[in-house]
């Protein structure tokens, strides 16, 4: 997928400066897309080039004047002909923490602790994650049951998206506490001979 299409599926939510979009991407398509404050505004560029979005500029006093950007009609055309593409290609994984955890066997008990504490890192930050994901849910909910908001809502893509980041992020935390748990019985094993031999 382009990043393009994650651009255009963030100014679904409406207008937003370079700015604020890079802030907003966090809180809306992060959890399926990431990518730089950077390489956000140079794709805003080369999609304003291509007439995808349009950019009208904003006066402000004491601060450097802002471009608010939003969907023209030909980004619209070109998001709904990327809706309909066939099945999506399936997903790439390339994760070095899964090749550090695969190869953990290779060393000594000091390569397990630096395993255990990249695992348990992961843990963390996922866990923070989450925590914001629910949050977002609950305001996007806004007292309303999840029915309620799927029937109501005029929008149900972002809401969507998020249970998908929500899942990813459950099952990081449980792959990561079940891998702790396993390294730490492995610790315990290769240390019991050498404590035996003492």
């Amino acid at each position: 997928m382009a990043l393009r299409n994650a651009v255009m599926a963030a100014l679904l939510e409406g207008e937003a400066s370079g700015y604020d979009l890079a802030k907003g991407f966090e809180a809306s398509v992060a959890n399926f897309w990431m990518a730089t404050p950077q390489q956000l505004y140079r794709e805003l560029e080369r999609m304003e080039g291509e007439g995808l979005v349009s950019a009208r500029v904003v006066q402000q006093e004491r601060r450097p004047n802002k471009r608010l950007f939003s969907l023209t009609e030909a980004g619209r055309r070109i998001l709904r002909a990327y809706v309909a593409e066939g099945p999506a290609k399936p997903l790439a994984i390339r994760d070095e923490l899964m090749v550090r955890v695969q190869c953990v066997d290779i060393g000594d008990t000091a390569d397990f602790e630096a395993v255990r504490t990249a695992v348990a890192e992961r843990v963390e930050r996922a866990t923070a994650k989450l925590a914001r994901y629910q949050r977002m849910r609950e305001r996007m909910l806004a007292g309303r049951t999840e029915d309620e908001y799927l029937t109501t809502a005029e929008r149900v893509g972002p809401y969507l998206t998020l249970q998908g980041g929500m899942a990813l992020e459950r099952a990081n935390i449980q792959w990561g506490e079940t891998v702790l748990k396993r390294l730490a019985q492995r610790v315990e094993v290769l240390d019991g001979p050498v404590r035996a031999h003492a």
